[in-house]
């Protein structure tokens, strides 16, 4: 089956050019790539007008957690799947802090079996890089890797004994495997709930400095250059911190680093009354550390930009702040809060679809994020000017723990595409 997709602005992160253009899908890809639609359609089994809006390569959201096993009444890979179609998410790379963790082969083939089988869109999970998260003894990284883990990470647990980081570095590298790791001393941000300065004080909420982060990071890119690992940075936030991310890479060593939509689109101040939806980790920064972080993602110093889903019933966010648990969900919120960056004039769509689908996809060895013949066609079509109120009931993941709830937003999905299939809207959504 071809199907022709026309009338549409294309967006190409690789090339970095926003023109207007149609494309051609075939068995589940890119089949050609028009500048405008041809004479006849009669070729095509399908045909739509994109009616002049965007189409870029599907979303690749890193760090999404999905809570099954253990957890599923907070979100499923079915709910999550949905709000990531929704949100023009193609591919889910999950988290494995999950109850149990994902830490062996077996769960993590459950895991694998359950996606397959419940989420429209794909699911590439990431698997723990010590025992139970528990930062002492290292998981079967290869037996995992075998098993399709596409990365290692403890998440937001941060691994205290840095001897057994090292040596879990050290096997990771002996094998190729990419180590995700979250900056951050633990000693300084344990208990910590916002960031130090003048409004964590006048709240009187136990706080942390900016430059936890810096020594966290220090420590992760000295152990990167002592075992040559692929090291990721899930989430770098600070001012602070970007110095030696800078020197880090012009030094050539093989590091990447992500941030979260929240922490680009929110600061410190939004905490307000003690909201505990805008409890987050690492928790929202001071404005200047925002500016810098969404400077640096201009400029490409940050690689990617994700949503940190991270759902959250209504009786864990229900509690005095210091005692709430931290998260926010983000799937289906991912692409019109990102574009507040974009109607600020802070980044291109190219670059924004750099650090959301090219990047990402890049860093994994992922064929996806790019429009050319012959990639996958994961694709999202969207209307970037189409304003809403969100109100968050109406977010198809089961925890509706957003930040954004009640905020004005643009930017709607009109359509998602994964290997040539639409799978949003869905027809009775249609």
């Amino acid at each position: 089956m071809t199907t022709l997709i026309h009338n549409a602005v294309l967006i190409d992160p690789e090339a970095g050019t926003e023109r207007p253009g149609a494309l051609v899908l075939k068995d589940g890809a890119i089949l050609d790539i028009l500048p405008a639609a041809p004479e006849s359609l009669d070729r095509f089994a399908a045909v739509l007008d994109a009616d002049r809006r965007h189409l870029a390569p599907g979303i690749v959201d890193w760090g999404v957690k999905v809570s099954e096993p253990g957890e599923r009444h907070k979100e499923s890979f079915r709910s999550a799947g949905l709000a990531a179609a929704a949100g023009g998410v193609t591919t889910m790379v999950t988290r494995p802090d999950t109850h149990p963790a994902i830490d062996t082969p077996e769960i993590l083939e459950f895991v694998a079996r359950r996606a397959a089988q419940d989420s429209p869109v794909r699911v590439l999970p990431m698997a723990a890089l010590t025992k139970g998260r528990e930062g002492r003894e290292m998981t079967e990284i290869g037996f995992l890797r075998d098993a399709g883990a596409v990365a290692f990470t403890d998440g937001d647990r941060v691994t205290e004994d840095t001897r057994a980081l090292s040596r879990a570095l050290t096997y990771a590298r002996s094998l190729d495997a990419l180590v995700v790791t979250h900056p951050q001393d633990p000693g300084l941000s344990r208990g910590a709930v916002m960031t130090s300065g003048k409004f964590a004080s006048l709240r009187g909420l136990p706080a942390v400095s900016p430059m936890a982060e810096r020594l966290g990071l220090d420590r992760d890119l000295t152990l990167a250059r002592m075992t040559g690992a692929r090291l990721h940075l899930d989430q770098i936030t600070t001012a602070a911190a970007l110095p030696a991310l800078e020197r880090a890479k012009a030094s050539g060593l093989d590091v990447t680093a992500g941030v979260s939509v929240h922490h680009l689109t929110l600061n410190d101040f939004d905490v307000g009354d003690y909201r505990t939806f805008f409890k987050l980790v690492p928790p929202l920064r001071q404005e200047e550390d925002r500016e810098a972080a969404v400077e640096a993602l201009a400029s490409g110093l940050i690689d990617c930009l994700g949503s940190q889903h991270t759902p959250q019933d209504e009786e864990s966010k229900r509690l005095p702040f210091e005692a709430a648990a931290p998260g926010a969900v983000g799937l289906e919120l991912l692409l019109p809060a990102s574009l507040r960056l974009v109607h600020a004039g802070r980044l291109t769509l190219p670059a924004l679809f750099r650090a959301l689908s090219l990047n990402p996809s890049r860093r994994l060895g992922l064929p996806t994020g790019r429009l050319a013949k012959g990639a996958p066609a994961d694709l999202v079509l969207f209307d970037m000017n189409a304003p809403f109120v969100l109100d968050r009931w109406t977010l198809r993941s089961k925890s509706k723990n957003t930040p954004f709830d009640g905020a004005r937003l643009q930017g709607r999905v009109r359509g998602t595409w994964v290997a040539g299939r639409r799978v949003w809207p869905v027809p009775e959504d249609r």
